[in-house]
């Protein structure tokens, strides 16, 4: 059965399509435009709107999260969720490690069928999103076991298909922090990383060693992973942990880079260009909903 993602995006491409049509000579029709994450806003949430969300426990401080509703979403409805984490601060490639510039959610979807929500770390003290690693680890945990539910409750997120998704330090935090316990782990219906994962290798952080990563990815139990670019060769000695899906999107083909935003293959666009990387991406996602 189409899914509404494929729907939705069939029809605006049509219409560009036509539009494209009247005013440019067949032999010069342009290339489809990239996708181009809605900017967060102050504004109350509403469909194919991204907004700045402050959780009552953290009034008064600038931890924040990012609330994306679907363009096709309506009160009273059921949706999948999308969750991220997002990579270190890294100029190097762009990422400024602000949950207000996270796209891998959002370039999985186009912004159709799933609410799409961007979650912090909180940085020691509890007053500030962590921009590097983890900040108060503990209480970065805590944050997504408490706020998750109530976006479901107030916003129709389905709690049987939450899907939880990362780039960069945001692929380890799909372990680190979404395996962290078993109450977080049971959250998840599926995952998808990418570049780096959790047990790749030892950073300068507390149990970031293959042994205790192996012990967070016990956790799992089975469930399905998209694990998309480098860091995880690990994983094909240990494949009985999870149903694994390994795809490896060659960016430098995908990009002319420095190509505006993406200025370096470790980047979190490469879903905003239609490929087929992409496509696989997406039609993993449908057959998991």
């Amino acid at each position: 059965m189409p899914h509404p993602i494929h729907d939705l995006l069939s029809v605006s491409a049509l219409v560009l399509a036509l539009l494209s049509a009247a005013t440019v000579p067949a032999d010069d029709q342009p290339q489809p435009a990239d996708l181009v994450t809605p900017e967060m806003t102050d504004q109350p949430p509403a469909a194919g709107r991204r907004g700045r969300q402050i959780a009552p426990d953290y009034a008064g401080t600038d931890v924040y999260h990012a609330l994306y509703l679907p363009v096709d979403w309506k009160p009273g409805g059921t949706y999948p969720v999308i969750v991220e984490y997002t990579g270190n601060r890294f100029p190097t490639s762009g990422s400024t490690g602000e949950v207000k510039d996270a796209n891998l959610g959002y370039g999985l979807t186009g912004g159709v069928g799933s609410i799409w929500v961007s979650m912090p770390y909180i940085e020691k003290g509890g007053k500030a999103n962590a921009l590097t690693w983890w900040g108060d680890r503990q209480a970065t945990i805590d944050y997504c076991k408490t706020t998750l539910p109530r976006i479901c409750d107030q916003f129709g997120g389905d709690p049987e298909r939450l899907f939880l998704c990362g780039f960069s330090r945001g692929a380890i935090a799909v372990s680190y922090i979404g395996l962290a316990d078993d109450e977080i782990a049971s959250f998840w219906k599926g995952f998808i990383t990418h570049d780096h994962f959790d047990g790749q290798r030892e950073w300068n952080y507390p149990q970031s060693d293959r042994t205790s990563a192996l012990e967070r990815l016990a956790r799992l139990k089975g469930r399905p992973v998209l694990v998309c670019g480098g860091g995880n060769a690990f994983l094909h000695d240990h494949l009985e942990l999870a149903d694994f899906t390994f795809l490896r999107p060659p960016i430098d083909e995908i990009f002319d880079i420095p190509e505006r935003k993406v200025i370096h293959p470790h980047t979190d666009l490469w879903m905003h260009r239609d490929s087929e990387y992409r496509d696989r991406a997406r039609a993993w996602l449908e057959r998991h909903w």
